[in-house]
């Protein structure tokens, strides 16, 4: 059974770094492309990063740029977010997805198959 088990939420000072990891079981990760969403009390859920099964390549929303990245640990099939600069604005349950295309090609929710239980992230002084 395809299953996806997010971990590494907490509570984070502003300015803080929080790792999220996206462990896979019942399928190989290096096989699909992950993405990962949060969400807010109130709000859609959005994609914030993913990483494509075909080369490793990446895409970030423009709100997380240059503050997280995604990684890919083949041998653990396990795909992390590491979280560096966080904001209050990044605070909500963050969910790693996947779906079986080659290449990221947005942030759509339905087109992903697959999703783990969440995890949540507060950031607050």
């Amino acid at each position: 059974q395809l299953q996806l088990v997010e971990s590494g939420g907490g509570l984070v000072q502003p300015g803080g770094s929080l790792r999220l990891s996206c462990a896979a079981s019942g399928f190989t990760l290096i096989y699909a492309t992950i993405g990962w969403f949060r969400q807010a009390p109130g709000k859609e859920r959005e994609g914030v990063s993913c990483i494509s099964s075909s080369d490793g390549s990446t895409d970030y929303a423009d709100s997380v740029k240059g503050r997280f990245t995604i990684s890919r640990d083949n041998a653990k099939n396990t795909v992390y977010l590491q979280m560096n600069s966080l904001k209050p604005e990044d605070a909500g349950v963050y969910y790693c997805a996947a779906n079986l295309e080659e290449y990221c090609s947005g942030y759509i929710p339905y087109e992903y198959g697959y999703w783990g239980q969440g995890t949540q992230v507060t950031v607050s002084s």
